[in-house]
């Protein structure tokens, strides 16, 4: 299979191309639930916390896979020709097919933006185990941009496990080393930590969610302790033009916190890519030789 795809690029490209189609589908179930399944854990352990018996309240299973998916205001059950990535949205003009409620556009956005990066994964890496590892970190930065954005978290059920896995495939020496990716995991977690703790101890607030700091261990044990200084600089880069642009063009209140870990996501999803280049490039750039 492998040879296969390596004499057909096409063939990978557009296979990869569809699967992309299908995860951002499925990404957009993962966006919507994780953070309400989140909550209503709370909300059980507050419960009983404080010795509340919750029996008298039979609530219907809430995961990633029931309910059914269905629209939000008429209950219309979603069939299966309703949910075809990007295709479904467009035969449908953006409305449910039974109340005639809009669908949010951000659905058919996530499944071609999901398509469109797993597409460029598979043209950089070709059809390699580092393209298919490269693909599940692209999901779940994916995913952690979009939580992130919409409640100012970052899932321990995300970023922990692919902490986790970004450590197991460096002993196959995949994108670094063992060394370098235990390394880079202590040293993106403290760097965080250490600003955030300076930063509470000056101003009595703080300044970024511990999320954050795993989210920047999880890249640097993908990317070995090495890629920590890019990313951290790329990321406040494009954070703070993207800050000050909201402030400025949209009146955004400079006191309103806005999330950090999209840029990190970002900047470590270009850096897996294109890391040494920029690098190089920097170094030219600056008359030194690597």
């Amino acid at each position: 299979m492998l040879q296969l795809f390596s004499e057909s690029a096409i063939a990978f490209i557009s296979i990869i191309g569809i699967l992309g189609l299908l995860v951002g589908s499925f990404l957009n179930v993962v966006i919507l639930r994780l953070p309400v399944m989140m909550e209503k854990e709370w909300h059980a352990q507050c419960n009983d916390l404080l010795g509340i018996d919750p029996s008298d309240k039979e609530e219907r299973p809430f995961n990633l896979v029931s309910p059914n998916s269905h629209c939000p205001r008429c209950n219309h059950q979603i069939k299966a020709v309703e949910n075809i990535p990007l295709l479904s949205y467009l035969f449908l003009k953006g409305r449910c097919s039974d109340c005639g409620i809009r669908i949010p556009v951000r659905y058919p956005i996530i499944e071609a933006t999901t398509a469109l990066l797993s597409i460029v994964v598979a043209w950089h890496f070709g059809p390699t185990i580092e393209a298919a590892a490269a693909l599940l970190l692209t999901w779940a930065l994916i995913t952690l941009t979009v939580i992130d954005f919409d409640h100012q978290l970052l899932p321990d059920n995300i970023t922990l496990p692919f902490l986790w896995l970004g450590l197991g495939i460096s002993l196959a020496g995949i994108f670094t080393s063992p060394e370098s990716a235990i390394i880079g995991g202590l040293v993106g977690y403290l760097s965080l930590w250490s600003v955030y703790i300076v930063f509470k101890l000056t101003t009595g607030k703080e300044g970024m969610g511990h999320g954050d700091f795993k989210l920047l261990a999880m890249l640097g044990a993908w990317m070995g302790w090495q890629a920590i200084l890019p990313i951290i600089l790329l990321s406040s880069l494009v954070g703070a033009i993207v800050g000050i642009t909201l402030i400025v063009v949209r009146g955004r209140d400079k006191n309103i916190p806005i999330p950090f870990g999209p840029y990190l996501a970002t900047a470590g999803w270009i850096t897996l890519l294109w890391g040494d280049q920029i690098t190089q490039s920097y170094l030219t750039t600056m008359g030194i030789s690597p």
